[in-house]
């Protein structure tokens, strides 16, 4: 089982930046894709951004790209997301998973594909 904790969020003017961390538990991390996801009241969830297990494939929404970058550490079990340029729009609660799967082979950014979820935490971008 893998327990995902995020920090980081909070209340930002727009245009402002914030870098969201997602610190996971258990020893598979290293062998893990990971994402963020945000989700507003009354819609799905929809995917933000996304790492493989060894960096080397990314996946960001059109409407993040060039502003949102996602990385990770893992040698500290931890996955940022790093937005800057911050819209209104984007206030949403956001949510760190892992995929159950190890070593997939291709990145995915359908919220189905990831099996372990963090308690989610607000962004707020006030105009």
């Amino acid at each position: 089982q893998v327990q995902l904790v995020e920090s980081g969020g909070g209340l930002v003017q727009a245009g402002g930046s914030l870098r969201l961390s997602c610190a996971a538990s258990g020893r598979t991390f290293s062998s893990q894709d990971m994402g963020w996801f945000r989700q507003v009241p009354g819609k799905e969830r929809q995917s933000v951004a996304v790492i493989s297990w060894s960096s080397r494939s990314t996946y960001y929404a059109d409407s993040v790209k060039g502003r949102f970058t996602i990385s990770r550490d893992n040698a500290k079990n931890t996955v940022y997301l790093q937005m800057n340029s911050l819209k209104p729009e984007e206030t949403a609660v956001y949510y760190c998973a892992a995929s159950r799967l190890l070593y997939r082979g291709r990145i995915s950014a359908a919220p189905n594909d990831y099996d372990y979820w963090g308690q989610g935490i607000q962004v707020t971008v006030s105009s």
